[in-house]
């Protein structure tokens, strides 16, 4: 499993680490250069087309992309002793966006950047220099996702919001946000890869589903918007792989679908509702592995334990089941498990195809509540 750096700017240092339809002789359709004050595009070079429909889609997100600074408690001492500082300070970005059914403005950004901080102690710096806080803070530590309500703010810039679904691999996109504070920093990429859930985050991060972009990204971009040549927001940059904690070329997005549903939870309810079977998941399932219990490929999610008294129990799984498929549909690996299962209301009744024995076996869960299940996990002895 590959570990990446959550990309928070921390002081001076790291927190931890489309095209249009169209010509192609001209990359865009005519209709799109009309938009851009062009009633046609430029004929000398592709190059110059391309280089006027960044200019055009930065100009119309980046208003909306916002700096965020964050004061936070300082960590208690190993020895026990009170903390030598009295706050953390540290910074991200965020995007300015309205939600359907919903009269506020928002500011989506990431949960480690704004988490442990009162609305007192988050300030929002606007791209036109205005300084705003907000009135309310939702945050779901599960998928590193925060949202800030911005109360009385007048006529603020919108970022709209786009559909991350319709993304693929070699889709250009921008990213928007304030690495190493340097506030409304645009940098292009492509979309590298999708529905990338194999890296290790540590901390609270379990929800992994995430756009991968070669877009440059460094710490202070966190929270900051990912956006597809139609000046879409359809993520939200979250986390580089990088043994300097800088750019290497590899970045992580949280799927603006993905926000969109958390999103609607949180402020709907106040938290989100997941789904859960109660058991531990290898966190790597490798060809060997796959070799030695039968299988011809390293495919599905390899069960290590299975805990008492929880959905997974009654439904009979056990340690080295390799799950294969939930209600017909072929699970590639243990993120796309836990991911499937999260997103499920609890009570739903699912079936399992299992690998047990050299053999398949088909298996029926009830699916539980992930909140009530983790306080009975943590009240056992």
């Amino acid at each position: 499993m590959r570990r990446v750096a959550l990309i928070s700017f921390l002081g001076l240092c790291a927190f931890a680490g489309g095209w249009v339809a169209g010509n192609p002789g001209h990359l865009f359709h005519s209709s799109v250069w009309a938009q851009l004050g062009s009633s046609t595009p430029p004929r000398t070079h592709e190059g110059i087309a391309l280089g006027e429909r960044f200019e055009w889609v930065a100009r119309k997100v980046s208003p909306a992309v916002v700096a965020i600074e964050a004061s936070k408690p300082a960590p208690p001492s190993r020895d026990g002793t009170p903390p030598r500082k009295k706050a953390i300070e540290e910074s991200g970005s965020g995007v300015l966006v309205k939600f359907e059914g919903q009269r506020d403005v928002f500011v989506i950004t990431n949960n480690h950047v704004v988490s442990d901080a009162g609305t007192n102690q988050i300030t929002v710096n606007l791209a036109d220099g205005k300084i705003l806080k907000p009135s309310k803070v939702w945050t779901d530590p599960e998928s590193d996702i925060a949202l800030l309500r911005m109360d009385n703010a007048g006529n603020l810039p919108i970022a709209p919001l786009g559909d991350s679904d319709r993304m693929r691999v070699g889709h250009m996109v921008l990213a928007v946000g304030s690495p190493f504070g340097l506030n409304q920093t645009v940098t292009h990429g492509i979309i590298s890869a999708r529905e990338r859930g194999q890296v290790s985050l540590g901390g609270t991060i379990r929800i992994k589903d995430f756009l991968q972009t070669d877009a440059a990204i460094n710490p202070g971009s966190s929270g900051g918007p990912l956006i597809n040549m139609d000046g879409e927001v359809i993520g939200i940059n979250t986390a580089i792989a990088s043994h300097s904690g800088s750019n290497s070329g590899v970045a992580f997005s949280i799927p603006i679908n993905l926000v969109k549903r958390v999103a609607g939870q949180l402020l709907q309810k106040g938290s989100v509702s997941r789904g859960y079977l109660g058991l531990q998941l290898a966190g790597s399932f490798d060809p060997n592995e796959a070799l030695r219990l039968g299988l011809d490929r390293a495919q599905g999610a390899l069960v290590e334990t299975v805990y008492p008294d929880t959905p997974a129990a009654s439904a009979g799984l056990r340690g080295s089941d390799v799950v294969l498929r939930v209600d017909g549909i072929v699970i590639r690996h243990e993120n796309h498990f836990i991911n499937m299962v999260s997103a499920m209301e609890p009570g739903r009744k699912i079936t399992l195809e299992v690998w047990r024995d050299r053999k398949t076996i088909t298996l029926t869960a009830t699916v539980g509540d992930w909140s009530r299940g983790q306080s009975q996990l943590r009240s056992d002895p």
